[in-house]
């Protein structure tokens, strides 16, 4: 498949389907991917096939490429909605991830102080104090929450952790008492022989009750928008996507869908 890798710390701006003109920052290696999960839908690819030699970079390198990308864009006035922490794999691995986030307040608050600040996390570090205090700070803390099942999640998003389960990860959402973004990413089709599908009643029923329990201030729900590392995955329509985003917003949640 074509992977698709950052090959600098700081990327864009592009235009994201959930996020706007979004100025996107890479902490990970540029010559491959680090991540907790091994999504199999990832863009980025499965984790065997991304193995790097590169270190990830150091707090100061990517305050000094944050500031000069966007006093180079306000030369040519643009201005992001969003400045977003992604890239390959999970941002929240960086070991100087709260100072980080520090670092990038405090350049958004004197260069472009109308953008966002946003973080995709696979919610697997949030037992980490200094992450979890990092992320409270930013206004666009989005955190994934593909499956209420443990088998479901341990297909779709193989997390590196055996010990990974969905009651230790609910607990954790909830510590942010609502002060977060739930993603969730819908899709379909075939892995290893077994069946994938995260729409199934029970599925919804699940992921329904744990918004009720999270309380997010939105939940974003996508599907597949690119080539996958596993074949045989499909896109969930734009009608099924909606019919979901309605059961939750008749529960009171602000819901996006992006296909």
């Amino acid at each position: 498949m074509a992977t698709i890798l950052f090959d600098q710390i700081i990327f864009g701006p592009i235009h994201s389907r959930r996020l706007g003109v979004s100025l996107g920052v890479n902490l990970l290696p540029t010559d491959g991917k680090i991540c907790s999960f091994d999504c199999i839908y990832c863009e980025c690819g499965l984790n065997k096939d991304g193995r790097t030699r590169s270190r990830m970079p150091r707090r100061e390198e990517v305050k000094e490429a944050l500031e000069t990308k966007l006093l180079a864009m306000y030369e040519e006035g643009v201005k992001p909605d969003v400045i977003t922490f992604a890239g390959n794999g999970e941002p929240t691995m960086h070991p100087d991830f709260g100072a980080i986030i520090d670092d990038t307040i405090e350049v958004r608050n004197r260069l472009c102080p109308e953008a966002k600040i946003a973080v995709l996390s696979n919610s697997t570090m949030l037992y980490k104090p200094a992450v979890f205090d990092a992320l409270n700070k930013i206004e666009d803390n989005i955190l994934k929450l593909d499956s209420v099942l443990d088998r479901r999640i341990q297909q779709l998003n193989a997390p590196n952790s055996p010990s990974f389960t969905f009651g230790q990860l609910l607990e954790q959402l909830l510590l942010f008492e609502g002060n977060l973004i739930i993603q969730t990413m819908f899709l379909r089709g075939e892995c290893n022989g077994e069946s994938v599908d995260n729409t199934t009643e029970e599925e919804i029923n699940g992921w329904l009750q744990a918004l009720q329990k999270i309380k997010p201030k939105k939940v974003m729900i996508y599907t597949i928008d690119r080539e996958t590392p596993v074949s045989g995955l499909r896109k969930v329509g734009k009608e099924d996507l909606e019919a979901i985003a309605d059961r939750a917003r008749e529960l009171g949640f602000e819901v996006s869908v992006s296909i």
